[in-house]
Formats: structure tokens, sequence, C-alpha cells
């Protein structure tokens, strides 16, 4: 076998060749290339960028490469020159052994647009193959009686190459006895035949050397040889005859190694070893020989190895029957391989993505994917889809690609992630399937608002809260996630009373819990309106709000207020006068009272709680009234003490109490003459040094007293003398019962009637004297009250003391005998009259 003719040889060929490289394009997207054979790595293929429209520099910023589908990389994308380059030697009769047009596809994919582009790239054929004989040598018995003319079938050559550089012609070395003539097969092939030219003699020549040359149309010339030996043998007449020329059968390619494809037969006549037919293969092509096998004795032709139709579908070979005296013929065999649907459907995923907005629009690209079924017909038809659950559909774009689209918005809140299952369907019998999982999340989108879990809050709280403690708390959920999800509580501005709502109460901003920042008082407000907003972290955030009402509670923490009687200021103790005249029941005085709490808070019962004589005076329950319980006995003391107590209903109940001093007395003078013991010291460090001024006091007045009436004795007297002739004319008619005697003589008897109001301020103390209601008096209303108006004479005043512990003064006033009076009230705005 002839040798393959060095590189250097060859470069020459590959020379003339590239003008081949012409680019064309034809279909939509389909670009199409032609380049030699036995190129070297870096071999220029095509101007890739220019064919796509893009610069050289845009191949690697917009993602252009080559999807490989298994098959060894034969070609690679030169980045800095926009180019198509080889990757490695590309050789025509090993990817394409027996096809004459050799063409290779491959798809380029722009991977920013998700497009691709078909390339099919033509492979020419260069002489880079010598014929060759599979035989080393070959030897033909031929009988002596063989007649002139009688062919002999010699073997063929084999040159993979096509065209003109494929094996054209045969020559055969010069013999006096043999011819050489090629018939053309059916197929085209050339078959050489030996033709016996003259008769032979085994005596004188038992056997003839030849030397068959096959030669191919390349240039240079590539040629191969194998010797031929004729052997010229004794007479046997008969050849052998195979029962059919040719021979044709169709196997399934899922036949077990083994199993029998053909029984062929072919009979001879003659007689012992001359009609003994033994069966070989010639001329077998491709792999043949691997795959099959053949029994020489019983022609019986088996499966070696397992057929594969997507490699080989179809095997010619030839079938010599030899006898025993060397004659031969041959038949043709052609088997024929039958597609199974013995491979299932492949999903490639040429292009996807992970992640997903759930906000992006309907027809978004999620991946891009090829489909293939090395099977042919209807087991190579694939269909491809996807459940009809899913928001998400396939869309056929080139060949046998298909973009995985959505095919509406999706929702995060709903589906997180989808687990899509991509089925590619045969249509086979059975048909066969295939099912690729592609994860796909969802990413959040800001979509949704906080929400808060109640429409609106309400809570009641305590008045009086300790500062800083909580008193609420308020809940928004956000169906976003991560950042999106991140809720930031903030309150609304507002005022209560005038002041900012912020200086009292405030919220955590990532809790949601409300703070007072100091104590409320129910007293102040009882109902609090807030507004709380929700907000998110994402971009834009989005927000809510919700009303959140606040009611303060009252709590007992204020004491009843007692507002009547009120205390002096000055630190004395009210007087309040019942008459012992009084019947049970009498109305002294009230109690009044107030609290500013609310409820039951507020609700004020009065008790007597102590009293100097329990039995004379009750407090109503509910009124506060100081009444009389009994009438007043004459052994009942001129000063009576109550203590009266006034009390809530709260828990824990809270009271006040006031001291009310009461004067049993029917006249002033009586008031006046114990007025002393109704001295309150207003402390006790005053109340000796006041024991010592009331005893002064009552010294002097006692000695004054003495003077006053024994000056008024004197001068009654001197009065009564100078007026008595007058008088005497004036009684004539007056009844005696109005006339007292005064030294022997009748007087008349006068009623006066007079006001004494005493205050705290001794300034503001009164002593009225109204007119006089008299008749036939013995003085004149002249006399009374203009010639002797009141005045307080500093020889004749003189101070008795402290009235209801004011600086009140009581003084004795210097009056006409016939008018004098003197009048008192024991406590301020009180008024008394005095006959």
């Amino acid at each position: 076998m002839a040798n393959r003719p060095p590189r250097r040889a060859r470069s020459g060929q590959v020379l003339l060749c590239m003008f081949l490289g012409t680019l064309r394009t034809f279909g939509s997207g389909q670009i199409r290339y032609s380049l030699p054979e036995e190129t070297d790595k870096g071999f220029f293929v095509g101007n890739i960028s220019k064919d796509l429209g893009l610069e050289p520099r845009e191949l690697a910023e917009r993602g252009v490469r080559i999807v490989s589908r298994g098959r060894t990389r034969l070609f690679s994308l030169n980045a800095r020159g926009g180019s198509l380059v080889t990757a490695g030697r590309i050789d025509r009769e090993e990817l394409c052994e027996t096809v004459s047009s050799c063409f290779l596809n491959l798809e380029i994919l722009v991977e920013d647009t998700l497009k691709i582009y078909g390339v099919e790239v033509e492979i020419t054929d260069i002489n880079d193959n010598a014929p060759s004989f599979q035989e080393e040598q070959v030897e033909i018995k031929v009988s002596e009686h063989a007649t002139p003319g009688s062919r002999f079938p010699l073997p063929s050559a084999r040159d993979p190459d096509v065209g003109v550089n494929s094996l054209q012609s045969y020559q055969l070395s010069p013999s006096s006895y043999f011819s050489l003539q090629v018939r053309s097969g059916t197929d085209g092939d050339k078959n050489p035949e030996l033709v016996l030219e003259g008769g032979l003699d085994r005596e004188k020549e038992a056997a003839h050397l030849l030397l068959l040359t096959a030669l191919d149309g390349g240039v240079p010339i590539h040629k191969g040889t194998v010797p031929i030996r004729v052997v010229v043998l004794d007479v046997n007449d008969h050849i052998p005859k195979f029962t059919q020329s040719v021979y044709r059968v169709s196997v399934p390619e899922n036949l077990n190694s083994g199993t029998q494809v053909l029984v062929v037969n072919a009979t001879d006549p003659d007689e012992g070893t001359n009609g003994e037919v033994k069966y070989s293969f010639r001329k077998m092509k491709s792999k043949a020989s691997e795959i099959f096998e053949l029994n020489s004795k019983s022609g019986e032709i088996l499966v070696r190895q397992p057929l594969d139709f997507e490699k080989y579908k179809f095997y010619e070979m030839e079938i010599q029957g030899q006898d025993g005296g060397g004659l031969l013929s041959t038949a043709q065999l052609l088997v024929t391989v039958v597609d199974v649907n013995d491979n299932a459907p492949e999903i490639t995923i040429t292009s996807s993505t992970n992640s997903v907005l759930e906000n992006s629009p309907s027809g978004t690209v999620i991946a891009l994917l090829n489909v293939q079924d090395q099977d042919s017909g209807e087991n190579g038809e694939v269909s491809c889809f996807v459940p009809n659950n899913v928001p998400f559909k396939l869309e056929k774009t080139y060949g046998n690609y298909y973009k995985l689209i959505t095919n509406r918005e999706l929702d995060r809140e709903q589906v997180e992630s989808y687990n899509i299952t991509l089925t590619a369907k045969d249509q086979g019998r059975p048909p066969l399937s295939t099912d690729t999982h592609l994860l796909l999340e969802v990413a959040d989108a800001n979509d949704n608002p906080p929400v808060f879990t109640q429409s609106s809050y309400s809570a009641y709280i305590p008045e009086n809260n300790p500062r800083g403690s909580s008193i609420f708390a308020v809940a928004a959920r956000d169906q976003d996630s991560k950042e999106n999800a991140q809720v930031t509580y903030l309150l609304t501005e507002g005022t209560i009373q005038g002041a900012p709502l912020s200086s009292y109460v405030s919220i955590n901003s990532d809790t949601g819990v409300l703070y007072a920042l100091q104590p409320f008082d129910y007293e102040q407000f009882q109902i609090l309106h807030l507004g709380v907003t929700a907000r998110d972290n994402g971009d834009p955030p989005l927000s809510s709000n919700v009303s959140l009402t606040l009611f303060v509670l009252d709590q007992n923490d204020n004491t009843p207020e007692i507002l009547y009687p009120a205390l002096p200021t000055d630190g004395s103790t009210g007087v309040e006068l019942a008459p012992r005249s009084a019947e049970p029941g009498y109305l002294v005085t009230k109690v009044v009272a107030v609290d500013r709490d609310s409820g039951q808070n507020a609700w004020l019962s009065y008790r007597l709680l102590k009293a100097s004589d329990p039995g004379l005076f009750s407090v109503g329950l509910h009124t506060g009234e100081v009444r009389t319980a009994r009438a007043m006995l004459e052994k009942d003391a001129l000063k009576q003490s109550l203590l009266v107590t006034v009390h809530d209903h709260g828990q824990p109940p809270l009271s006040a109490t006031i001291t009310l001093t009461v004067a049993v007395a029917d006249s002033i003078p009586d008031v006046l003459a114990d007025l002393v013991s109704l001295e309150t010291p207003a402390s006790p460090d005053e109340s000796g040094l006041t024991l010592y001024l009331v005893v002064a006091i009552a010294a002097v007045s006692c000695v004054f007293l003495a003077f006053v009436m024994v000056l008024l004795a004197l001068r009654l007297r001197s009065w009564h003398s100078s007026r008595l002739l007058q008088a005497a004319r004036g009684l004539a008619g007056v009844p005696a019962s109005h006339l007292v005697g005064v030294d022997g003589a009748r007087a008349f008897l006068q009623t006066y009637s007079h006001q004494v109001s005493l205050t705290a301020d001794s300034r503001t103390s009164q002593l009225i004297f109204p007119q006089p209601n008299y008749a036939d008096t013995l003085l004149s209303q002249e006399s009374c009250g203009k010639s002797e108006p009141l005045l307080v004479a500093e020889e004749s005043a003189a101070i008795l003391g402290k009235c209801d512990g004011t600086n009140a003064q009581v003084r004795f006033i210097s009056l006409p005998p016939s008018c004098w009076c003197l009048g008192t009230s024991l406590k301020r705005n009180n008024q008394f009259d005095l006959i």
C-alpha cells in the first residue's frame, strides 16, 4: 500500500483550494464557508464579525461564541481579528468517509440578544490519499484449458478522496497472456478484470507474475500497487454459481451480536475439491468487515457487533465463492440498516438565567435550549413542551432551538421559585421522551406595602403610668422579602393640647412598640388619637397608615377637695351657730367637697368621724349636710367640735377631713361670754401666749366695764332729774306696761335692732345701729340717732379679745342709756338681730 505524500507536497494543493473559502449566505440566519482539508490550526475560515454585522471588538463584549454539541471542537473564534479559524487539523475522510460532499454545521450564539446563526462549512477535498488495495498479494488460479477472453476479477483499490482526487484508472504490467479491462459497476465503481488473451500451458509456465497499479487524478498523481500471481491449474470446467447475483436484506439496528442476517449459496457441479465452494468477503467498504462475519463453509452471514443506524445506514459488500479447483464467482450483498427508536431526545440548555424579577413583562426570555434526536424519520421528529400549570411557554426559533419565555407576570408572594420541567418527546413507536429540570428563582420587587394586622387599634392605658413604660405595640407585615420586607414604624406629627405628640409618646422604629415619655393624666385628657405609619425599605419605599386610639383610664389619684366650709388662710377654725331652740333635723351647715377623678373614684361619701357630743349632730352620707340629731339640752356645751371626713370610692379610697366648730347659744351675750373658749390656737407654740392675752384682756375689760357702768349710772341719774317734768307730761297716754321704773319714775321701754359684723380683718368689721323703733318715747330720734352718733371713743373702748381667730375687735361703745346695746357676730358674714 502506498504511503501518504509528504506535507510539503500537500501545501501546494492547500493553496490551490483556498479560493474555495468564499462566503455565501443563504436562508434566514445561515452563513456558509468553505475550506480545504488538512489545514493547520488557526487557518482562516471566514470573517464572522463582518457577516454578523459586528465590529471585532464586539465579539467578546456581546458574548459571541460557538455552540458545541459534544463533537470534537473543530473551529474557534479569533476575538482579535473577528474571524472564524480552525481549532486543529481537519481530515475530510475522517469526518465524511462515505459522503462525496462534506458539510459541517455549527451554530454561533450572540449571548446578549440570544440569537442563533447557523454556519455551514464545506470541507473540500485535496489529494492527500493514494489508492490502496486491501490485499497485500493476489493469487489467481487459471485452468490451462481456459479459453481466450476469459475474465478473472481483480481486487479493487480504495481511495478515500473524492472527485478527480479519487481512483481514476488501473494499469497492468505488460504480459503476452493477459490484458486488463475495467468494467464500471452500477454504483460507478471501476472494477478491474484480468482477461486471458491466449492459451496457457502449465508445462511451459506454471505461474505468471503481474503488477496491478491503481492511479488517481490528482496533481501530482498518486498510485497504489498490488502483485498478482496467476497459477495455471489443471482442468476445472465449472465455476461456482450463486443463486442470486445481488442479495438485498434489511435488518433493524437493534440486532444482538451473533444474529444471522443472511445465508448465501453458490453451487458447483464439479466433483471433489473442484465442487467444494468456500465463501469469503471481497471489496468491503468502511467498517463492514468489523460488523459482519461470513461462515466460509455454510455461507451464513452473522452480525459480529451491534449495528448503529445513526453511524452507518447502508453496507455494500461482495461475496466470493471459490471451488477447490480455483474457479470463483461473485455476488453482491446490500445490507440496509432500519432505524429503531432507540435514542431518546436530548435537551441541551444553551443559555439560561437562574432568577427573574417578579414584575418582568410577559415574554421575558428565561433560557435558550436545543433539542436533538439521533434517530431519523418519525423517530427523530421531536416536540418540546412545558407543563400547562406554569406561567411559561416555549417558542421555536432557529432549527431545533427553543426559547423558554414567560407568558404572564410572575408573583413572588404566590410562588417563590419554579422547578420547570422541560420535556422533549419523539414520534417513534413507542415514543421516547426526556425530561430536564430548570430551577428558576423569582426575585422580589417592592410591590407590596406593609399591611397592619388590624384596620385600627385601640388600647386602654391607666393614668400615672411609669415614664418610659411600654404601653402598646402595633405590627405590620410585608409580603415582600429582604430589604423590601423590612418595616420601619413612624408616628405622624400631631399635637396634644398644644404640646407636640412626640413629647408624650415615642415608637420603636424596628419593633412597633410604643413607649410613654411621661405619665398620662386622666384629668388632663382622656383620649389620645395617634397615627402610625409603616414604611418598608424598598426602592421606592411603600407605606401604609393606621389609626391608634389610646383611652386613658382614671385612677384614684386625687384626694377629695373640701370647698365649704373653706379653711381660713390665717389658720383659724370656722364657727357655725346652732340655736338651742333648734329642732331635730335642723340644718346647721353643709360640707361641700369635689373630687377631680371620675366614675366611682369621684363618688363621695360624708361621715361624722368624731364629735364632742356624738349624739347631737349627724352628717348626710351623700349630701354632706350637718343637721341636729336631737333637741338641744341645757347641759349641752356651747362649743361643739365635729370632725367630718369625706372619702371617695376608689381603690384604695382617698379621704379628706375638716373640723367644724358649732356654737350652741340662743343669744349673742351667751356667745360672747364663752367667746374665749371658742378660740383655737393656730399652733402649739402660740397656745400659751394666747391664754395669757385672754386673761389680761378679761381683767382689763372687767375694770373698764365697772368704770363705764358707774359713769353711766351717774349720767343717767342727772339726765332723769333734768327731764322729770317733761317725762311726766309725755307719759300721760302711755300704757303702764310700756314703762319701767327708774328711781321712782317710769321710763318708756324702747326696742332696738342692731347688726354686728365681724370679719377676719378688723378694719372691715362693722357695728350698725339702725334707726330705733319706738313711739311716745322720752328721747327724740335726734337725741339717739343724730345728736349721739355711734362713735368708738378711745376712752370708752376696751379690747375684749379676738373672735374666731381673726383680728376683729369687740368694743363697748358709749351710748345714751336709753339706746345702749351691743351686738356681735361669731363668724364672718353671719348676721344676728339682738332685741
